[in-house]
């Protein structure tokens, strides 16, 4: 079916044709509703006449459409017009990975970034239950920023299923390039499973990873004949050539990696995409031994001109070296990691005994409360020490433990309890200071603590004594140094997250230094045998944590990169680590009216919700990317019927960048904060409008009933929050509230704006008539989320463990507090920590989020 420019198809208007083919054509056309470009792909003629694909496409395309991973060609849309199938997705600028190999392999560093872009895609869609089935460089687009994403995932399943009648052999043998007849796959990229017409399991797409990665960093295909047939026989009988007779400069480890995809038994293969992706992350720590003959090679074609004959000597000097190597101590060695635990769980604290083999370690498991363990590198499984509700803090040389019970949240991160110490042999612990949030053995048994005194943290050494004490935010990962001369800790600036620095205080004398760049994410950190370095969990930018070192200098290296992120736990006197290997999520549910389930509304993999609209229909959501400049996309994604039953939900709608706050009345407008002010973003066509034009650090804003006022809270320079009302248009900012306060949120007839403190909920004038009000039947542990229509009552949110939440309404006359719903995600394993909640105005829809931390204990050898 051909279309030309003009034509309307559903509700997109086509643009241009930009390509054609077995599968089908792809037009360029305009979403006029959203006012977007995106690729709208016709199906085959031949796929709407079967009633039974037709029906299958729809089930598998909705699914497809729910992998909303940065890696994976997002599917916005599918329909059905005058017999015409076709699926809407987004629109990418730049080239298929295909086009990438038209010169041959790819230079090595690229070659490992795009396939652990690739893999990554895979393990979400694999975390999903959906196969991919056809991998191959042509299904893979990478775009002008050098992203990589996934095309067409299913669509080998959704499209091309098997022909009645068609044995797998037979079926088999069909050549994928002509596209109609296909079966599973593509030849020389299939599976030997799939090429045998078997069923599959992700294993199959691990197969055709192997095969994409060799052809990238070797430049030919690992399989290929003269007639398909051929290509089969390779593919059940044969090994492609060593990496390394196309490419010298491949690290042995990658080798290994590309050869254990392409095992021809799915049993001998890795078994998740996940695995591949770790063990690929950890070829970072040798990329520049490993890529920097690669970079000499792509210099000489660059740079023929500049000097050939030293160029071409320090290439043959390098592969003299290389060979020379081999022959003798070879490339570095790679790290040895060890797995040590295996439960579903999240590691919190881990030490290494005195012994320097035994680890305990302090871990919470399904129902959120942490437990204290040991294991051995030989063990099968950890041992309880039967100590619940209890968290490591630190042991002693003797073997004498500190321990944290009894943790409250103080705000976010900042967690305190009760000291105890213990002795090893399992006797029980006897309490020694409240309001502590970590402490660690000194010299003489002495004991240095991060201690919660008056609002702000004191590090104390010996107990009682103050070396240093904070104005804001808090001190976490006490670490003495080996000559227990300095403390190396963790200090947190705010108490909202966990950014911070890597600081040291001298034990005698009290004199602090910074030695690291502020992280956004700092997570655990130890002294190196040396006393020279403090190595720990970090990343400037994003979420997902480094394992770093620093010295007493300020000069700090990276030591190790890993998939998800690395904690740093312990070090042994023989230099072995101990670390936490931990994948993260912030995760978003939300309950649509009249629905009978929640529905995850997660957009990729750090998603927080900012608001729900007055009708519960749609959600506000804030997904933070990753990098050292991380960027913050807000989406917009409706909830209408997603819980009941019927299927994922909608697919987000992207509508800008910044922090997001909040849906104004009419739903015309959100409201965010970009660049530090405030500003309006469309929900329709048109641009965002900067609302404020001032110095003030600005927390969130709402707009009033009259969409003209708004109210947000900030701090000016030197003083601390407050509130504020101002006009649009009105470049004024007046403040209607005292001093340490947060909220902003109107009342319903816009006459009041609530603000919150530690102490409570305020009603505060907006006129400046009268005095503040206090709300009644509010507590500290509650957060405003949502103002009923008729002004009598709030719908707050209030935390009572770590793994639920209980929704109130409160009446503001009474203070009444009515019970409307326990709400908690479905698999509480590894939730230590939920985020931002909204309530709809009629308290019947909602939408939270919550922060899932999975991880496992790894000994390491050979990090340097």
């Amino acid at each position: 079916m051909a279309l030309t420019a003009g034509a309307k198809l559903g509700a997109y208007e086509i643009v241009g044709l930009l390509g054609a083919g077995g599968m089908g054509e792809v037009y360029r056309a305009r979403d006029p509703r959203l006012g977007r470009d995106v690729a709208l792909k016709i199906l085959p003629a031949s796929f709407s006449a079967n009633a039974e694909r037709e029906r299958r496409f729809e089930q598998e395309a909705r699914a497809a459409a729910a992998l909303n991973h940065p890696n994976i060609l997002a599917v916005y849309d599918v329909g059905k017009e005058e017999g015409c199938a076709y699926i809407v997705s987004e629109l990418l600028e730049g080239e298929s990975l295909r086009e990438k190999l038209r010169d041959g392999r790819l230079p090595l560093r690229r070659a490992i970034d795009y396939g652990l872009q690739v893999i990554h895609g895979l393990a979400a869609a694999h975390d999903r239950g959906i196969l991919h089935r056809d991998l191959k460089p042509e299904n893979i687009f990478i775009t002008k920023d050098g992203r990589a994403k996934i095309l067409d995932f299913g669509l080998a399943k959704l499209v091309l299923p098997e022909q009645q009648g068609a044995s797998g052999a037979t079926a088999a043998t069909r050549d994928a390039v002509t596209g109609e007849g296909t079966l599973l796959g593509t030849v020389g990229y299939m599976s030997p499973e799939q090429v045998r017409g078997e069923a599959l399991d992700t294993r199959s797409d691990l197969f055709s990873f192997g095969v994409v990665l060799y052809e990238m960093v070797s430049g030919e295909r690992a399989f290929k004949g003269a007639t398909t047939a051929d290509t089969i026989s390779a593919i059940l009988k044969e090994d492609p050539p060593d990496l390394t007779i196309a490419n010298r400069d491949i690290p042995p480890m990658l080798e290994r990696i590309v050869r254990h995809c392409l095992e021809k038994e799915p049993a001998a293969r890795f078994q998740s995409a996940r695995d591949v992706a770790f063990d690929l992350e950890s070829l970072s720590t040798l990329s520049s031994s490993s890529t920097r003959a690669a970079g000499i090679h792509e210099e000489k074609r660059g740079r023929k001109w500049l000097v050939p004959v030293v160029v071409a000597g320090c290439a043959v000097a390098l592969a003299g070296a290389w060979f020379a190597g081999r022959k003798s101590v070879g490339v570095p060695a790679a790290p040895d990691y060890h797995r040590l635990t295996f439960a579903r769980e999240t590691p919190l604290t881990a030490r290494f005994a005195p012994d320097q083999r035994t680890v305990i370690y302090s871990a919470a498991r399904v129902g959120g409360v942490s437990e204290l363990f040991s294991v051995t590198p030989d063990s099968v499984a950890s041992t309880s020490m039967n100590q619940k509700g209890t968290e490591l803090a630190a042991i002693s040389p003797s073997g004498e433990l500190l321990l944290i019970q009894q943790r409250r949240q103080l705000y976010a991160y900042a967690r305190v309890g009760v000291l105890a110490r213990a002795p090893l042999t399992g006797a029980g612990p006897r309490p020694v200071l409240m309001d502590v949030q970590d402490a660690d053995w000194g010299p003489n048994n002495q004991i240095a603590v991060s201690h919660y005194v008056d609002r702000q943290y004191r590090l104390e050494y010996p107990i009682g004594h103050v070396l240093y004490q904070t104005t804001t935010g808090y001190i976490s990962d006490l670490r003495f140094s080996p000559k227990g001369d300095f403390i190396a800790f963790a200090d947190h600036p705010a108490f909202g997250n966990n950014a911070g620095t890597v600081a040291i205080v001298d034990a005698s004398s009290g004199q602090k230094r910074s030695l690291s760049a502020p992280q956004a994410v700092m997570v655990g950190l130890a002294w190196a045998p040396s006393g020279k370095e403090v190595w720990f969990g970090g990343t400037e930018g994003g979420t997902t944590t480094q394992l770093k070192a620093v010295d007493l200098a300020g000069h700090a290296r990276v030591v190790a990169r890993g998939p998800g992120s690395l904690l740093m736990e312990d070090i042994a006197r023989d230099g072995r680590v101990l670390l936490s290997h931990m994948t993260a999520r912030a995760i978003s549910v939300a309950m649509g009216p009249g629905d009978n389930r929640e529905a995850d509304v997660t957009v990729a993999d750090w998603t927080l919700v900012q608001g729900i609209s007055p009708d519960g229909r749609n959600v506000l959501l804030e997904e933070e990317g990753s990098g050292s400049s991380p960027k913050y996309d807000l989406y917009v994604r409706s909830t209408s019927g997603v819980g009941a039953g019927s299927g994922d939900s909608a697919a987000p709608v992207r509508i800008g960048e910044g922090h997001g706050c909040s849906f104004s009345p009419d739903m015309k407008w959100v409201v965010a904060i970009q660049d530090g002010q405030l500003v309006r973003i469309p929900l329709g066509p048109g641009e965002p409008q900067q609302m404020t034009h001032d110095s003030i650090g600005h927390g969130c804003g709402w707009f009033f009933p009259d969409e003209k006022t708004f109210s947000f809270f900030g701090a000016e320079s030197g003083r601390k929050e407050q509130v504020y009302v101002q006009t649009m248009g009105d470049n004024n900012p007046r403040v209607i509230s005292s001093e340490s306060l947060q909220g902003g949120i109107p009342s319903a007839d816009g006459k009041f704006v609530f603000g919150s403190s530690a102490d409570g909920v305020e009603l505060f004038p907006v006129d400046g008539q009268g005095s503040p009000r206090k709300v009644p039947g509010m507590t500290p542990q509650d957060w405003l989320a949502g103002v009923a229509p008729d002004g009598k009552s709030v719908m707050v949110i209030t935390n009572t463990d770590f793994m639920s939440q209980d929704i109130f309404r409160v009446d503001l006359a009474t203070g009444r507090r009515e019970f409307i719903k326990k709400i908690g995600p479905a698999d509480p394993a590894g939730t230590l920590l939920f985020q931002n909640g909204s309530v709809s105005a009629d308290g019947k829809s909602y939408a939270y989020s919550y922060d899932q931390l999975l991880g496992e204990l790894y000994t390491v050898t050979g990090l340097k």
